[in-house]
């Protein structure tokens, strides 16, 4: 198991695996389809695009935007269907974690839906709190916000 950050070769895995969650849920929204058009804005922008590969395959990827400050947004977190179940989410999720730490961000959070109860039970193990709740303004399929703070690396 290998954990790539910002590398080009698995942007096009990182949009397929988050359409195929999103259409399985929801349906494509015009931000999808402009981070879509062009995924290396992420990191043009100061954030990350974290990649999970197993043998030679993308299982799992994810996202951090950075919304300045020392805020980021975690987002676009997707592990391959038939891969689920193996707590590829679960690393994801640690690998973010310890970034944020050692970058020295302050603060954390999601943008999710709360008929995704496998996702918003990880999000809680690690720290995760309700924020707002309701229709959110740039996303129709999201109706939960949270967050959490980040401690600094020691």
């Amino acid at each position: 198991m290998e954990i790539f950050e910002n590398n080009e070769k698995h942007y096009q895995a990182f949009i397929e695996l988050n359409e195929q969650w999103i259409t399985r849920y929801f349906e494509i929204e015009d931000a999808d389809r402009k981070l879509a058009s062009d995924p290396h804005r992420v990191v043009e922008n100061g954030g990350y695009i974290f990649s999970l590969v197993s043998g030679n395959e993308v299982v799992g990827v994810c996202a951090l935007f950075n919304d300045g400050s020392g805020v980021y947004e975690l987002a676009r977190m997707a592990v391959r269907p038939d891969q689920q179940g193996r707590k590829f989410g679960n690393r994801l999720m640690e690998i973010v974690l310890d970034k944020l730490a050692g970058i020295g961000a302050s603060r954390v959070y999601l943008l999710s839906n709360s008929m995704l109860t496998r996702a918003i039970t990880m999000y809680r193990k690690y720290g995760f709190k309700t924020v707002s709740e309701g229709q959110h303004p740039a996303y129709s399929r999201c109706n939960i916000v949270m967050e959490r703070d980040i401690s600094p690396v020691a």
